[in-house]
């Protein structure tokens, strides 16, 4: 994966949206992939990834997968992350957890009252308001990458 570089295609938020940067950045300190969480981190790894592949952002699906390996998540659950729920790989709880990422990242779900009560049966408050504080950042940055059209190549 070294090979691989990015470019922006359309503008540079460092520059252009100086502000705005600067506050998702704040917001990836402190639920990024490198904050100090109470969750789980594996877990948030995968949520980040998750919302990465649903939102359709390159340079995010292969920074978090690649960071998912590399903090020892299991290859065949960040290869699978597109059909989670087609799989016996994930835990009850992951599911749950992966679930709700998918019903915030969407936005229009019309059960998310018994989405939100099985994730409650699972995590406790702090966990549910830092998992949807994690899928609240990476939306942000998922949807920035793409605005500034943040390229793959190999290079």
């Amino acid at each position: 994966m070294s090979d691989i570089k990015f470019k922006n295609t359309r503008f540079n938020p460092e520059t252009e949206i100086s502000d705005f940067f600067g506050l998702a950045k704040q917001m990836a300190g402190a639920y990024g992939y490198t904050a100090d969480l109470s969750l789980d981190k594996k877990l948030a790894q995968l949520l980040r990834l998750r919302v990465a592949q649903k939102n359709e952002c390159a340079y995010c699906i292969i920074l978090h997968s690649k960071t998912s390996r590399e903090i020892g998540i299991n290859e065949a659950k960040v290869d699978n992350i597109s059909s989670y729920w087609n799989s016996d790989l994930f835990t009850e709880k992951e599911l749950s957890a992966l679930r709700y990422t998918d019903a915030v990242t969407v936005g229009t779900h019309p059960n998310f009252d018994e989405i939100h009560k099985d994730v409650a049966n699972h995590f406790s408050e702090r966990e549910i308001a830092e998992i949807a504080a994690v899928v609240i950042n990476m939306n942000l940055w998922t949807r920035l990458k793409l605005a500034q059209g943040e390229t793959p190549y190999i290079g």
